[in-house]
């Protein structure tokens, strides 16, 4: 939850306006994963598929995605 002090600091920020130079500096997103665009894939799992894919994710201390993309590799291998 958002408290009114961080949204006060917020307002604050925006009023006194932001360093346009400082934000390109930082980059936008998340960062890439190579050369080429990544693309986003919606993908319909049951229950028990989106368990075992968490499962996964936890014991590998991964991110769900990252533990689909590497069950990919594998099937492409």
């Amino acid at each position: 939850m958002v408290s009114e002090e961080e949204i006060r600091q917020w307002a604050h920020e925006a009023e006194d306006g932001y360093d346009v130079e400082e934000m390109k500096r930082r980059g936008r997103g998340r960062p890439g994963r190579g050369a080429e665009p990544m693309q986003v894939v919606a993908v319909r799992l049951t229950a028990e598929e989106l368990a075992a894919v968490d499962a996964i994710a936890e014991r590998e201390h991964i991110s769900r995605s990252e533990a689909i993309r590497r069950a990919l590799a594998g099937f492409a291998a």
